[in-house]
């Protein structure tokens, strides 16, 4: 009979474990500088927050061309304001202290570069928390596609069943779904329950400090075979 051990626990980065809501439209508003045509308005912007930067430039951009332009904008002031305006949400360190000293593996899944992801990580006192990193350069598959959380499962050598993936985005919630792990939605971050309910994450979650008692629930404690 398998050990039992802690479920793994998988999270989105921006708008669940860092707030970079701000830095993220404030990088878009600098890209889209003295643009013609269609700019996106904030909100417009903030609903395609959880897939790649590239796939959210295509959306607007002429050609690959226009595309890397607007990203090399995006990125300069991204990078010369990104510890200013990036900071942990409330709880977060103290619960990740939490699950680490209960034994379940930590990792992201985020539509962010791996390395970007890791400074943000480092900024704010999480770096040392997570075992992986999976981002937008780490598999070809991205969210909504269920491959980059089975790849982080693969990595940690967990099955789906054994595990959670809590984002705040539908994005997130629909690639939790497809690759069969419990979802889990992030109310505090930039989306609503209304915003995220059409995505069906399997538990809402108003605080990240309750997130101990929620994994006890829904994947029953220390649980889980290799």
């Amino acid at each position: 009979m398998p050990a039992e051990r802690p479920a793994a626990v998988l999270f989105d980065l921006d708008g669940t474990l860092i707030d970079s809501i701000e830095l993220i439209l404030k990088s878009a508003n600098h890209a889209f500088q003295g643009r013609a045509g269609h700019v996106p308005s904030d909100a417009e912007w903030l609903q395609g927050i959880g897939i790649p930067l590239t796939t959210m430039f295509r959306r607007y951009a002429h050609d690959d061309v226009d595309i890397a332009a607007l990203i090399a904008k995006y990125r300069e002031y991204q990078l010369a304001n990104h510890d200013r305006l990036v900071r942990c949400y409330d709880d977060v360190v103290d619960t990740l202290d939490e699950l680490k000293r209960r034994g379940h593996p930590l990792a992201v899944v985020t539509s962010k570069t791996g390395w970007l992801a890791k400074r943000g990580l480092d900024h704010v006192g999480l770096g040392q928390h997570f075992e992986i990193i999976v981002g937008c350069d780490t598999c070809d598959r991205h969210k909504p596609d269920p491959g980059p959380v089975l790849y982080a499962l693969d990595k940690l050598g967990y099955a789906p069943h054994d595990a959670v993936f809590v984002g705040d985005s539908v994005y997130d919630m629909q690639a939790g779904n497809a690759a069969g792990v419990v979802t889990i939605a992030a109310l505090w971050g930039p989306f609503s329950r209304e915003d995220l309910v059409v995505s069906r994450p399997a538990v809402f979650l108003d605080r990240i400090r309750d997130l101990p008692g929620v994994l006890d629930s829904a994947t029953g404690g220390n649980k889980g075979s290799k």
